[in-house]
């Protein structure tokens, strides 16, 4: 056996091997970290690199705003994902959305929707076949990117409490060229004082081509509201969503007496004096009822071409026709039809068969649809006599009948 060499002498030939298994051990440790850091970044958690996104030509990107999807110290492109990366992302962002607990209300407004089991739609499939994240409409990738900017609304639902203001919208979010707020904003009326720049932020982002809308039934009532929202801009357009007056006055009471059981009867509430018949006008259930003398507040500032009237009793017997004049009015294509309606016989009203975010058939809450005290027959008779001039008015200035006194 050969003694050990001196100091300084060649190293075995175990000694390089053990060296290049050791570089092998350190790159394939690289690349595994590397590997780790990527897919962290892409789960979201990385807040030092942006991840790619994908907008369409013409997004609404501010000049000399930096790039998003643009590589750092690279050339403003756009990086785009794998089709299949791109539904990935969509889906998991609709997921999160879908789970975050509804926004705290100060308005009475309750929780909007509720999902149903996918059988109930009627057809094969419940909802729709090929109702999935990726028939998500273009664009809708690059708006949960947060792409796009934020404007405001080109178009307003302004009323009536308690007329099918919150179904109209829910079934307008379905249109990918409509992007709207889901609570209740309240600027025109309550908030106007913290200024236009406050609104804007709560809008969405949109795209080009894309509307802005927003729904605030109380609008309607409020005597400010006609000059503001003119103020904001003369083109805006108005959509109202109205009902018959005495229905509605019922579905008004009926909201109130499930959050305040210890409240005065209808019929206690709806005269000044019972022995005399005469009406209580200034309770606000009776007083919203009134469209003509509202509606003359709104002519002052706005032509009555630039509104909409939509009638609540055929949002629910015809949805689509409702929707298509809307669509219409607010010059867009007719993309929302019968096939995205089914007709809840339990609830008693028109559900979607998909709604925005979600491939499940949706129903407005639980909340809406409650069952109506019995009202007496003589109190809806007086009212329904309170109600006739006020209707026909109505008609004559909206150049429609809604049929409340045939």
């Amino acid at each position: 056996m050969a003694p050990p060499g001196p100091a300084g002498a060649h190293p075995t030939p175990a000694e390089p091997l053990s060296r290049s298994i050791f570089r092998k051990f350190l790159l394939m440790l690289c690349s595994l970290l590397t590997s780790l850091y990527v897919f962290y970044c892409l789960a979201e958690r990385c807040q030092t690199l942006a991840g790619p996104v994908v907008r369409p030509s013409g997004g609404g990107e501010e000049a000399g705003a930096p790039g998003r999807g643009a590589l750092a110290g690279g050339p403003r492109e756009l990086a785009v994902w794998p089709a299949a990366a791109q539904r990935k992302r969509l889906l998991q962002r609709q997921q999160r959305r879908r789970r975050r607990p509804p926004a705290p209300r100060d308005d009475g407004e309750e929780a909007a929707w509720e999902e149903e089991p996918p059988g109930l739609a009627g057809g094969p499939g419940g909802s729709g076949a090929g109702s999935s994240a990726a028939e998500a409409p273009p664009g809708t990738l690059a708006l949960l990117l947060d792409e796009g900017s934020k404007q405001l609304p080109q178009a307003i639902i302004i009323g009536v409490k308690k007329g099918g203001t919150r179904a109209l919208l829910e079934f307008l979010r379905v249109h990918p060229d409509v992007r709207a707020v889901g609570a209740e904003p309240h600027f025109f009326d309550r908030s106007y004082d913290k200024g236009l720049a406050w609104y804007r932020d709560l809008m969405p982002r949109t795209l080009d081509g894309q509307i802005t809308m927003e729904k605030t039934p109380s609008y309607f009532v409020t005597r400010e509201a006609p000059a503001r929202i003119s103020a904001m801009s003369k083109d805006t357009k108005l959509i109202v969503v109205v009902r018959d007056p005495v229905t509605r006055a019922i579905s008004d009471y009926t909201q109130t007496l499930s959050k305040r059981p210890d409240i005065p009867t209808f019929e206690s509430l709806t005269f000044k004096n019972r022995t005399t018949g005469l009406i209580d006008t200034s309770w606000s259930a009776i007083q919203i009822g009134i469209y003509a003398k509202h509606l003359e507040h709104w002519l002052r500032h706005f032509p009555i071409g630039q509104m909409l009237f939509v009638s609540g009793e055929r949002l629910i017997s015809d949805p689509a026709g409702e929707l298509g004049r809307v669509q219409d009015f607010l010059g867009l294509k007719r993309i929302i039809t019968d096939k995205h309606f089914y007709f809840n016989k339990t609830k008693g009203f028109p559900c979607l068969k998909k709604a925005e975010g979600s491939s499940k058939p949706h129903c407005l809450g639980k909340t809406k649809g409650r069952t109506h005290p019995e009202i007496d027959r003589e109190v809806v008779r007086l009212l329904r006599e309170f109600y006739r001039p006020f209707n026909l008015k109505f008609y004559q200035m909206t150049g429609q009948d809604f049929g409340w006194d045939g």
